[in-house]
């Protein structure tokens, strides 16, 4: 795995398993499938499970695997479930991306759907009117 320039971070992006809401899983579970998919483990550097638990996930100084051609411009956190997500995950999200922005001022927020090279929809809202919500600064869409 590659070691991340703490400077070079980008983007702060979204994402969501896209596993039933009612499944309940975590990191570990997400880890296991990931490994199934020939990866180096999790993808993600924070999970969030249905009852708003921030999970550790691959340290911030290692490479991601959830955000095709720019896993070294980026840190990922993963809500668990498809598109019901509970108040306690979105408490949990904002003081992920509340800490990330501490640690990473210059980094934007999105979701994995809003870079151009995917079709996906994750993480199934609109990440930036949430962060608008949420009093949270959005910067501009990722680009290529």
């Amino acid at each position: 795995m590659s070691v991340l320039d703490a400077s070079a971070i980008r983007y702060l992006v979204v994402h969501c398993s896209d596993t039933p809401d009612d499944e309940p899983m975590g990191a570990r579970e997400i880890h296991q499938m990931h490994l199934g998919f020939g990866w180096h483990g999790v993808g993600y550097h924070r999970v969030i499970t249905r009852d708003g638990v921030i999970e550790a996930a691959r340290p911030d100084y290692w490479q991601g695997a959830h955000v095709y051609g720019h896993n070294e411009i980026s840190l990922g956190v993963c809500l668990i479930g498809r598109s019901a997500f509970t108040d306690a995950q979105f408490a949990s999200l904002e003081t992920v991306l509340r800490g990330w922005l501490a640690d990473y001022p210059d980094a934007c927020i999105c979701g994995h759907r809003d870079f151009d090279y995917t079709d996906k929809t994750c993480p199934n809202f609109d990440v930036a009117s949430w962060c608008l919500s949420r009093g949270l600064r959005v910067g501009p869409p990722p680009t290529a």
